[in-house]
C-alpha cells in the first residue's frame, strides 16, 4: 500500500484546541456534612481542606474545590436549595438520620447531584448489603483512613464521570474500568490508580513542551469509571467499548442482586472473547484464583500481597502502555525501549519487522499512544492492520516512523517550549531559557508562530512553498537581569560613557553559568549560522516602539572548536545587552519618557535564512513589507499594503539603501523601474552576506564584524543574481529579463514580479492580511526567501518579524486652506501624518549652495552638534535636508543616526539632482519615525510639490556651519498635514493679512 501522510498533519491543532474542550465540568463546591467531632477531625487533625490543595498542587492539578461544612442533614437540603453543589460528601450517621435516608431525600431533589458516604471504618455487614437503598441513593462508598489521598481521588472519580460521555464523544478519551464493591480496596486501591495515571501522564508528555500544554494534555489523561456490580460493569463496557483501554475486576460482587463468587472471573472472560488483546487485571484476596485468571489470559494481583500497590502500578506500566514502550520478539526477549514519542521515531528504524508486527497485531503502538494523550495519532494508527501491509511489510515500520515524525513537528509548531539542556530537541522550532518576560521582538516572532498555525488554508494554498519560522532560542530578560546585577552594571545607565566603553565594560563582565551550560548545550547540536538579535521590553510593542536601535550579530558558527563558538556567542549575547546602554537607545528614551535603567534586555539566538555560496551565506531575497502604504503610487491605495526587497541579507533594506519597493497587490507596477535609465540608476548595485570558514572573529561594537559588501557583478555565478537579475544590452539600451545572456547584470527581479516563478507578492498579501487581523492594526513584517539549485527542495519563505506599524492618527480633519497653500514655503502631495502643529520655531536645514553629496557624513555631525543644543533647550525644530535621511548609504542621503536628531519635530525630504532616492519607508529610520508621531514629508520631482529654499537661506542664521544653518524665528511657523489626502503645508507665522483671509 501506498503510504500517505500528507493531510496527516491538518488533522492536529498544536495549541490543543480539543484539550481546551475537554473536562467542561468540574468539582469546585463540595457539601460535607457531618457531626462537628467528624468535622472536627477532618479539618483540624488532618486538615483536610489544605490537603487537598497541596495534593492538587502536588500533582499539577489545577482548581481545588472549596468545602462548605453543615453538621446536620436537614441544614444541607436547606443549603442544598440555595445553592449550587457539585459533589456532596456524608458520613455514615448524621445527627437527625442515617446517610442512606439523607441520599434518599437528596436524590428527590437534585437526581443527577453525587452523593458520597466516606466512612471512618469498615462498614457494617449489614450496612453494605441494604438493597435498594444503598446503590440507588449513595453514588459511591469509601473508607476514611486519615490520608487525603482518598479525597482527591474521590474527587476525581466523580469528574471522571460526569466528563466520560462528553469527552469520549468529542475526542475519544480512553477509559479504565474499576469494578470494585469493597469499600475497603476500593478505598485503597483508588488513590494508587489515580497517582500512577496522573503522574504517569506527566512524566510521558513530549520533553520540552510549555506548562500549558502539560495542564491541558492533563486533560486528556483516561478516565476511571467505577462499578460495583456485574450489571453496572457491564452497562459501562458495552456503552465504551471503543474507548476501553483496559479493565481491573475484583472477583466476588454482586450479580442479579446476589452477591456471585465468580462475577469477575465470568466478566472478564467474556471481555477476553470481545477483545483479544486488551488488557485485563484479576484482583481477589483468594490466591487461589491466580490459575482462573492464567486460565483465561488475564493478569492477577493478591489483594492481601504487601506488594499491591506495586503490582498494580506495574499493571498500568507495563500492561496499559504508561511505562516504557518495551520492543519484544515473538518469544518475549525484550530487544529495546522508547520512553517518548522521540525516543519512539529515532528507535524504529532499527526494530526487526518481525517484532513490529508482533506489537502491532496486538494493537500496542495505540495503546501506548493513547496512554500518553496521543489521541488523534493512534486513532490515526488504530485502523490500519498487518493485512493493510501484507505486501510490503517494510511499509508498515515507515508508515509508523513517518506519521509519529509528522505528528511531533505539528504539535511543536507555535510552541514556545523550555529549552532542555538534557534532552534539546532540534524539532521544536522555539525554545527559550529562562523565566523572565521574552520581549517584545521575540513575543512577536512567537505570535506569528501560533498565528499561522491556525491558518492552515495558507500551507494548503502554496503547498509548493515552505512557509515556516526560523529555529529559535530567546533568552527571556531573567538572563538579563542576572547579569546585571551579579555585575554590578546598573549604573552605567547614568554613565556619560561612550559606546565602546559600555561594549568594553559588558565584555569583561562575568556571564552566568545557568545560561552558558545551556548555550553550550545548545550549540553541541547546532552548526548553522545564527543570528544574535535584540528582544528588549519594549521593542515593537504597540505603543512607541523602538526598531533598529539595539544590536544584532550575524555569526557563522562554523569553527571546528564548540569552546569557540560558545566563546563567540556569549560575546554577541553581552554586546547586545550593552546595546541597552549605548547612546542612541538613550536618546530615544528620553524622547519617549522612559528610564533607561528600567529598559530590559532579551536576546534571540535565530537561524539564519540562507545558503552557503562559497565563503559568503545569505538568503535569495531579504525584504520588509508593511500592510499600510503611506506612498501610494497610481492605482495603488494604501491599505493594499507595500514591500521592500533586497538580495542578500536585510541589511540592504532596513538602512534605507538602493532597493526594490513594490505594491503585493500590483507586482508589475514598479515607478523605479520606468525607463532603462530609472532601472540601471536604482537598481541594487551592492549587497549583505555573512563571511564563512573564517576562524572565529573577535566581536567588537561594529556590528559588522562578520559581515561583507559584495558587488552584485561578483556573484554573478550564485544562483541568487542568475535567478534575480537581467541582462543590460547597450547596443539595444535594453534589459532583457535573464542573467544567461553576456552583458552587464542588473536586478530587476523580474522573474518574481514579473513571471511568479515564486508567488512571493501573492503570500505577501495574504501574510499581511492574517497578520493585520491578528494583532487588529497595521502591522509590518520582515521576511526572506530561499530558493535552491535543487528542483527537489522546496522553495522556503521564512517569517523573521511581526510588529505594529504605529497607527496614524485620525483624531480630527485638517482643512488645508487656499490662502495656506499659496502663503506656504512648502507643500507637499506625500506627507505623514495628521495634525496641526504651531508650536516650532526653529530650521535646521541642509544649505543648497554649499552641499555636496560627497560630503553626507559630514553634514551628518554638523546636525547632530545643532540638535544636542536644542535638545538641551527642549526646542524641537524642523529639519530640511535633500536625500533619504537616515540612510546608511551616503550616497543617498544624510546618514543621520537617532542620537544626531533625537530632537526633531518634523522632517523635510526634498529632492536633489545629486541625490534623489525614494523615501525611506520600509527602514528602521522611518519606523522609528511613525512610532514617534513625527511628520515626514516627501517633496518629490515632476509633481506640485515644493520647498522655498530660497527664502530659507535669505533669513538670518541664529548659527552656520559649512553645510548647515540653524534658523531661530521669533515666532512658531505653522505646520498641517492632512492624512487623508496626505497633504502638507508649512507656512510662516501669520500675517494680518492672512489673519484676516483666516477669520
Amino acid at each position: 500500500m501506498n503510504i500517505i501522510i500528507d493531510h496527516f498533519a491538518d488533522d492536529f491543532d498544536p495549541h490543543f484546541k480539543l484539550f481546551h474542550e475537554l473536562m467542561p465540568k468540574k468539582v469546585r463546591n463540595i457539601l460535607l456534612v457531618s457531626t462537628p467531632y467528624d468535622a472536627w477531625i477532618l479539618e483540624e487533625d488532618c486538615r483536610l481542606s489544605e490537603k487537598i490543595i497541596n495534593e492538587y498542587r502536588g500533582l499539577n492539578l489545577s482548581n481545588p474545590p472549596r468545602l462548605t461544612w453543615v453538621s446536620t442533614a436537614a441544614k444541607a437540603l436547606e443549603r442544598l436549595q440555595k445553592k449550587e453543589f457539585d459533589m456532596v460528601i456524608t458520613m455514615p450517621q448524621l445527627a437527625d438520620m442515617n446517610a442512606f435516608e439523607f441520599g434518599r431525600l437528596i436524590k428527590q431533589i437534585k437526581p443527577d447531584l453525587p452523593v458520597i458516604l466516606l466512612s471512618q471504618g469498615i462498614l457494617p455487614e449489614a450496612e453494605h448489603k441494604k438493597k435498594p437503598l444503598f446503590y440507588d441513593y449513595i453514588d459511591q462508598t469509601f473508607v476514611w483512613s486519615g490520608n487525603t489521598d482518598i479525597l482527591v481521588a474521590l474527587i476525581k472519580s466523580v469528574e471522571d464521570r460526569m466528563n466520560v460521555a462528553w469527552d469520549t464523544k468529542s475526542a475519544g478519551i480512553r477509559v479504565i474500568l474499576f469494578v470494585e464493591d469493597s469499600p475497603e480496596y476500593l478505598s485503597s486501591l483508588l488513590p494508587i490508580i489515580y497517582q500512577v495515571l496522573v503522574s504517569q501522564t506527566q512524566a510521558v508528555m513530549e520533553e520540552g513542551l510549555n506548562e500549558e500544554h502539560r495542564l491541558l494534555t492533563m486533560r486528556a489523561r483516561p478516565k476511571i469509571l467505577l462499578a460495583n456490580n456485574y450489571e453496572e460493569a457491564t452497562r459501562i463496557y458495552k456503552q465504551f467499548k471503543p474507548n476501553i483501554l483496559g479493565v481491573i475486576s475484583d472477583v466476588r460482587f454482586p450479580r442479579n442482586n446476589q452477591f456471585d463468587a465468580q462475577a469477575g472471573l465470568k466478566f472478564l472472560a467474556n471481555i477476553r472473547q470481545d477483545r483479544p488483546h486488551i488488557p485485563l487485571l484479576l484482583a481477589s484476596s483468594e490466591p487461589s484464583n491466580a490459575k482462573k485468571a492464567k486460565k483465561i489470559d488475564v493478569d492477577f494481583v493478591d489483594k492481601n500481597s504487601p506488594a499491591l500497590h506495586d503490582q498494580v502500578r506495574s499493571f498500568f506500566l507495563n500492561k496499559l502502555g504508561f511505562g516504557d514502550f518495551i520492543f519484544r520478539l515473538p518469544n518475549g526477549r525484550e530487544i529495546g525501549r522508547a520512553s517518548t514519542l522521540k525516543a519512539m521515531e529515532r528507535i524504529l528504524p532499527g526494530i526487526p519487522i518481525k517484532s513490529i508486527l508482533y506489537h502491532a497485531t496486538r494493537n500496542d503502538f495505540s495503546r501506548w499512544l493513547f496512554a500518553r494523550t496521543e489521541i488523534l495519532l493512534a486513532n490515526r494508527l488504530r485502523p490500519f492492520t498487518t493485512d493493510d501491509f501484507a505486501d510490503k511489510v517494510k511499509e508498515l515500520r515507515d508508515f509508523l516512523v513517518l506519521n509519529i515524525h509528522a505528528r511531533r513537528r505539528r504539535r511543536q509548531k507555535g510552541v514556545v517550549a523550555n529549552f532542555d539542556d538534557q534532552d534539546f530537541d532540534q524539532e521544536i522550532d522555539f525554545h527559550k531559557i529562562g523565566q523572565g518576560s521574552m520581549g517584545g521582538k521575540a513575543r512577536g516572532i512567537a505570535f506569528v508562530s501560533s498565528l499561522l498555525q491556525r491558518q492552515p488554508e495558507i500551507y494548503k494554498k502554496f503547498n509548493q512553498v515552505d512557509i515556516l519560522i526560523p529555529k529559535t532560542l530567546v533568552i527571556t530578560t531573567q538572563g538579563f537581569e542576572t547579569f546585571i546585577e551579579e555585575n554590578k552594571l546598573k549604573s552605567l545607565a547614568q554613565a556619560n560613557l561612550t559606546d565602546k566603553e559600555v561594549a568594553d565594560e559588558f565584555l569583561s563582565a562575568k556571564f552566568p553559568g545557568w545560561i552558558e551550560k545551556d548555550l553550550k548545550a545548545f550549540l553541541a547540536k547546532v552548526k548553522y549560522p545564527l543570528a544574535v538579535r535584540s528582544s528588549s521590553l519594549l521593542e515593537d510593542a504597540r505603543f512607541r516602539a523602538y526598531a533598529g536601535l539595539y544590536s544584532t550579530y550575524m555569526l557563522p558558527n562554523d569553527h571546528d572548536q564548540l569552546e569557540k563558538r560558545l566563546e563567540c556567542l556569549i560575546d554577541a549575547i553581552k554586546l547586545v545587552y550593552a546595546s541597552t546602554y549605548f547612546q542612541g537607545p538613550r536618546a530615544f528614551a528620553k524622547r519617549v519618557g522612559q528610564r533607561t535603567e528600567e529598559e530590559q534586555m532579551a536576546v534571540i539566538i535565530q537561524k539564519l535564512a540562507g545558503v552557503r555560496y562559497g565563503d559568503y551565506f545569505y538568503p535569495t531575497i531579504a525584504g520588509v513589507a508593511q500592510s499600510h502604504n503611506f506612498y501610494p503610487f497610481g492605482k495603488m491605495k494604501q491599505e493594499e499594503g507595500i514591500a521592500t526587497i533586497a538580495m542578500g541579507l536585510g541589511k540592504s533594506v532596513v538602512e534605507g539603501e538602493r532597493v526594490l519597493r513594490f505594491s503585493p497587490k500590483y507586482p508589475k507596477l514598479l515607478p523605479q523601474q520606468s525607463s532603462v535609465k530609472d532601472i540601471l540608476e536604482n537598481s541594487q548595485r551592492y549587497f549583505y552576506c555573512l563571511k564563512m570558514g573564517a576562524q572565529c572573529s573577535e566581536l567588537k561594537i561594529n556590528e559588522d564584524t562578520t559581515i561583507a559588501r559584495r558587488e552584485v557583478s561578483d556573484a554573478t555565478s550564485e544562483l541568487p543574481v542568475k535567478v534575480l537579475a537581467g541582462t543590460y544590452i547597450p547596443e539595444e539600451d535594453r534589459i532583457r529579463d535573464t542573467a544567461s545572456l553576456p552583458g552587464y547584470k542588473v536586478l530587476t527581479f523580474a522573474n518574481l514580479l514579473k513571471y511568479n516563478i515564486f508567488p512571493l507578492a501573492d503570500i505577501l498579501q495574504d501574510i499581511l492580511a492574517i497578520g493585520k487581523e491578528g494583532m487588529g492594526c497595521p502591522i509590518e513584517i520582515e521576511f526572506s526567501v530561499n530558493l535552491y539549485e535543487n528542483p527537489d527542495k522546496k522553495p522556503a519563505f521564512s517569517f523573521l518579524q511581526l510588529r505594529p506599524m504605529t497607527a496614524r492618527s485620525e483624531l480630527s480633519k485638517v482643512d488645508i486652506l487656499p490662502k495656506e497653500k499659496t502663503s506656504a514655503f512648502c507643500f507637499s502631495t506625500h506627507a505623514l501624518g495628521n495634525t496641526e502643529n504651531s508650536e516650532m520655531a526653529d530650521i535646521i536645514f541642509v544649505k543648497p549652495d554649499t552641499f555636496d553629496s560627497a560630503k553626507t557624513r559630514e553634514i551628518a555631525r554638523e546636525i547632530g552638534k545643532l540638535n544636542f543644543t536644542l535638545v538641551k533647550q527642549k526646542r524641537k525644530y524642523l529639519l530640511v535636508g535633500p536625500g533619504r535621511w537616515g540612510s546608511a548609504d551616503p550616497w543617498l542621503g544624510i546618514p543621520v543616526t537617532w542620537e544626531d536628531i533625537s530632537g526633531v519635530g518634523a522632517i523635510v525630504e526634498n529632492s536633489s539632482t545629486n541625490l534623489n532616492a525614494d523615501p525611506s519607508q520600509g527602514s528602521h529610520f522611518f519606523h522609528n519615525i511613525t512610532t514617534l508621531g513625527i511628520n515626514y514629508i516627501s517633496i518629490t520631482r515632476n509633481s506640485k510639490d515644493f520647498i522655498d529654499l530660497e527664502w530659507l537661506s535669505s533669513l538670518n542664521f541664529h548659527a552656520e556651519n559649512k553645510f548647515t544653518a540653524h534658523i531661530k524665528l521669533d515666532q512658531p511657523f505653522n505646520l498641517k498635514v492632512d492624512g487623508s489626502t496626505s497633504n502638507c503645508v508649512i507656512f510662516a507665522p501669520c500675517s494680518d493679512e492672512l489673519n484676516d483671509e483666516l477669520g
